[in-house]
């Protein structure tokens, strides 16, 4: 290789410092002056890693002013390089040295990058096409949005996701009772929008009690990082003059942060795609005067496309307030309350009639009237004489009922804003079994408490709460924090016990506050070395992870789990059904919540709840009243909170002073189950058989859970990655029980890999693994790392270009072929919606050396198993001989590819206007009989079309990769 002063030279190991000029030769070494980026670099002549840059016949080069030449012809004379040509810009003919070259050029088109020498190892070249074949499956894919969730398969929950997160801007309430995961279906809603491209910008609004339950259901089941703003984070911007909520696109903030006018008025102000509110219940409305706390929501709902609102208790404990949420939805269509009921009442026939189906009843003559009349437009009558022939076999009389019943659906006055699932609708929950053990009372305890009662400090409220934990009281008597208090009083005994017997048991201990939870862990580990994780609010989020996952460990794990009543929130410990109560809270909602981290669909064994109390205390009163008042151990209660509310003074004030001379605790008890049977019944005959059969979506048969399972099943996805991982340069290292750990290492091809933390991640490819540990990452398609690691490999020219050798005695020595990678996208869009239509689609071409295309006779796997990779000066040299070939080749494949797109092109226009024509008819049928269907919705559709068709027409072609290859023998 001849080396001359003035020569242009590109980097092979920093293509990013630009074109670099040969400035000096000196003995054996070389020095290189990248001007672009300021630096220079020393060589040694015999081992440069640099490529001579040569340009072509018919390419576009830079100069150094900046003017453009089309390359006519190529002189070199005494080693340096003359382009002839024309001036793009001014038509005339003119001749450029490299010399002159601009210093910036950067070789983007893979032909260019072959040229220069910049040949990628051959791995890389088949991960990017690997790459480009799996986003377009992804993007083409039903299940697009769906796949990441950190979730079980729960029919009625994929069922509500995919009839909402499919459509533009939703606005419904979700309603389920608790346990059915309303957040989990919001999270799928809200996962589905972003991946899609539906929504960018989501604000959450919540009580403040359940900010970090938000926060870690998104991040650990979605992979979606909020933000949660608070005052101080807001007035930090204030001082730049900064709209804090522009700042971040996915915020998470409390109700009462907006009850301020300043924040309030800047959320208002931003721009957002869709409002979540949850405990929607707690908004209070009156026509006259609706709290300040609606108002903000009212606002905001006018303001934001797409509205989630929800709550455990619709209509039946609140019919006014119900209409009020239903208002925020579309206070177009629900103008005036009364309006309302009176619609609403000309539903109650309906749901009657629904209820005989469903019993398998005869219709009585009343139930056909109120179908006929609500079915107008519909001849009933040959589906009636189904029904009603008894000598027909089952399933085609069920199959008219449920035809029936689906009519009736699409006119339900609110099925398509509400979605509300009961458990007597849903199956899969276990039995709760409750075991509830009194213990004596210590007599440390009795004079500590005799004490406390003879000087009763602050509220009413306060004494209450003060005696129901004894061991605090006990520690004020005795003005002491230790925790002595473990080695008398009976239920740390009775817990050592219970945990010595159920040794191949897990059990969750759940205890008021962290500092009885840091004691009972202590005598636990301390007394008979029982292995525990605790968990509290004193802990990181990663603190908690990691006892999390110490309690989730099948072997080696932590038998116990003590938490504080933190632990009732946002965690799922449903592997584990021993669930011991330490003490017990006074609100029947955070009773709930606590039984609910082990009772939820899902759990496949029966709960075995223990209750151990102290006789003779304010715990035994609160014990009997949740046990013999309202059932609440062994039955969910939607009605604890408005029974609390109704009888809370006489219980506090019975718990405060434990007076009950007068037999005033078993009045209560009476007046409980008095008000608790009369709240069933109201729940009971309010429920609306009719809109759970359309929140579950039993009517509606999908096969989304068996892709979903199919897809979990199918090994392509852990190939892929665990083939990037390689590639990219992540060290992997089996952990064993379905887990890998992934690290960075300083061979990367990048300085960091998406998602990556520097101390690495423990990932798993199972999603019944992912389901038991917190700590594990549960990789999918849809995970950060995995679509930024696609993003990554496809955004820069990583795997471009390729040469190899091809071992077949069968071809003609020095054969070559020429493989080329186009691919056809959307341009100057970052409507993602477009992408089920036309995904970024890959077209594989492989030419002989005559032009002819061979890619459908020989897939891509198969050829690529035929081939060697060689080192990089050989493939330089191949490249660079062979360069007229190439040149010819790629000019002869564009007819054949230009081909392949319009065909390409003409199928996405097609599927386009024939999908979101059919959802246009589909909504305009049904606006006229239900008033549900929003205008918008459908005109957005039409938009939607008009835009698409625009974009489809501008969409061209791009080389995207390049690999020679030439034969041998083997």
């Amino acid at each position: 290789m001849t080396f001359s002063l003035g020569q242009r030279w590109i980097s092979d190991a920093e293509s990013e410092l630009g074109l670099g000029t040969l400035v000096a030769i000196e003995g054996r070494m070389l020095t290189l002056l990248f001007a672009a980026s300021g630096e220079q670099r020393l060589y040694s002549i015999q081992e440069a890693p640099i490529t001579r840059v040569r340009f072509n016949i018919g390419d576009e080069i830079l100069s150094h002013q900046e003017w453009k030449l089309l390359v006519n012809d190529v002189i070199e004379t005494d080693n340096l390089i003359t382009y002839i040509g024309t001036r793009i810009d001014t038509g005339e003919s003119c001749s450029l040295k490299e010399t002159f070259l601009n210093n910036f050029i950067k070789f983007n088109k893979p032909q260019d990058k072959l040229f220069a020498g910049q040949i990628d190892k051959f791995e890389r070249f088949v991960l990017r096409y690997k790459t480009l074949t799996h986003q377009h499956k992804q993007q083409k894919s039903k299940l697009r949005g769906l796949l990441g969730a950190r979730v079980d398969l729960i029919p009625h929950q994929f069922y509500i996701a995919e009839e909402v997160g499919k459509r533009h801007a939703p606005r419904i309430l979700l309603a389920d009772e608790v346990g059915l995961g309303k957040t989990i279906e919001a999270g799928l809603i809200i996962h589905q929008q972003l991946i899609t491209g539906r929504a960018k910008r989501i604000l959450i609004v919540l009580p403040e009690n359940l900010q970090h339950q938000w926060l870690v259901e998104m991040m650990r089941r979605f992979n979606l990082h909020f933000s949660i703003f608070d005052d101080a984070r807001c007035n930090e911007a204030y001082v730049d003059e900064i709209n804090p909520f522009e700042t971040e696109q996915l915020v998470l903030c409390s109700i009462n942060l907006l009850r301020k006018k300043k924040h309030f008025e800047h959320a208002l102000e931003a721009d957002w795609d869709l409002l979540i509110v949850d405990e929607a219940h707690h908004l209070i409305w009156d026509k006259e005067k609706p709290s300040h706390e609606y108002q903000v929501i009212e606002a905001l709902a006018n303001h934001i496309p797409g509205v989630l609102l929800l709550t455990a208790t619709p209509e039946q404990l609140g019919h006014e307030s119900h209409f009020a949420r239903l208002r925020l939805l579309d206070p177009n269509r629900f103008f005036d309350y009364q309006s309302f009921v009176n619609e609403e009442a000309g539903y109650k026939p309906v749901a009657s009639a629904v209820n005989q189906l469903l019993d398998n009843q005869q219709l009585t003559n009343e139930a056909k009237n109120s179908i006929t009349e609500l079915l107008s437009e519909q001849d009933t009558q040959p589906l009636f004489n189904i029904i009603d022939n008894l000598s027909l076999e089952n399933s085609e009389r069920q199959q008219a009922q449920h035809e029936l019943i689906s009519n009736l659906l699409d006119r339900h006055g609110t099925g398509r804003l509400l979605f509300r699932n009961t458990r007597a609708s849903i199956k899969g929950f276990p039995k709760r079994c409750l075991k509830s053990i009194a213990l004596p009372l210590p007599e440390q305890y009795k004079t500590a408490i005799k004490v406390s009662k003879m000087l009763p400090t602050g509220t009413i409220e306060q004494q209450a709460f003060t005696a129901l934990y004894p061991e605090k009281i006990y520690q004020a008597f005795e003005g002491s924090a230790s925790n002595s208090w473990c080695l008398f009083d009976p239920r740390i005994t009775w817990l050592i016990d219970l945990t010595m017997q159920l040794r191949d048991e897990k059990i969750l201990i759940i205890a008021a506050q962290a500092e009885t939870a840091l004691a009972i862990e202590e005598a636990l580990r301390t007394r008979e070395a029982i292995k525990v994780a605790v968990f509290h609010e004193g802990l990181s989020l990663i603190e908690r992870d990691k006892a999390a996952a110490y309690f989730a460990q099948v072997e080696h794990g932590a038998q116990v789990m003590v938490c504080s009543e933190i632990g009732s929130e946002g965690r799922n410990f449903q592997f584990a059904h021993q669930l011991v109560l330490f003490d017990l809270p006074i609100n029947p909602d955070l009773l709930e919540q606590r039984i609910g981290r082990l009772d939820r669909i899902g759990q496949h064994c029966d709960i075995q709840i223990y209750t151990p109390y102290l006789k003779n205390t304010s715990q035994e009163y609160l014990q009997h009243w949740y046990e013999q008042g309202l059932s609440a151990f062994t039955q969910t209660t939607p009605t604890g909170h408005t029974i609390y509310e109704l009888i809370k003074d006489d219980l506090i004030q019975l718990l405060a002073t434990g007076n009950n001379d007068n037999g005033e605790f078993d009045k209560l008890i009476q007046t409980t189950r008095n008000y608790n049977q009369q709240l069933k019944k109201q729940l009971e005959q309010g429920r609306d058989k009719l809109l759970e059969i359309n929140s579950s979506g039993i009517l509606h048969p999908s096969e989304l859970l068996d892709d979903l399972i199919e897809a979990d099943q199918k090994p392509d996805f852990t190939q892929f990655a665990l083939q990037l991982f390689d590639v990219v340069g992540v060290q992997q290292e089996d952990k064993g029980e379905h887990c890998l750990v992934l690290r960075p290492t300083d061979h990367m091809l990048t300085s960091d890999f998406p998602g990556l933390s520097e101390d690495g991640a423990t990932v798993t490819f199972n999603r019944k693994t992912a389901l038991g540990r917190d700590d594990v990452q549960y990789l999918s398609w849809e995970h950060p790392m995995i679509s930024g690691g696609m993003e990554m490999i496809l955004s820069s020219d990583t795997g471009t270009t390729s040469v190899a050798i091809l071992k077949n005695n069968s071809l003609p020595a020095a054969s070559t072929f020429l493989e080329l990678i186009y691919i056809v996208e959307a341009l100057n869009t970052d409507n993602a919606q477009l992408s089920r239509f036309l995904p970024t689609t890959p077209i594989r071409l492989l030419l002989d050396k005559n032009g002819r295309n061979l890619g459908a006779n020989v897939t891509f796997d198969s050829f690529d198993r035929q081939l060697t990779p060689i080192n990089r000066h050989i493939s330089r040299k191949i490249a660079n001989t062979s360069q007229p070939l190439i040149h010819q080749l790629i000019k002869d494949s564009l007819p054949t590819a230009q081909l392949l797109m319009t065909e390409i092109l003409l199928e996405a226009k097609k599927e386009m206007q024939q999908t979101l024509q059919h959802e246009r008819d589909r909504l305009q049928a049904l606006q006229a009989v239900n008033p549900n269907i929003r205008e918008d919705e459908i005109q957005y559709l039409r938009d939607q079309q008009t835009n698409f068709e625009l974009i489809l027409d501008q969409t061209q072609l791009k080389l995207d990769g390049i690999r020679f290859i030439v034969s041998t023998a083997s």
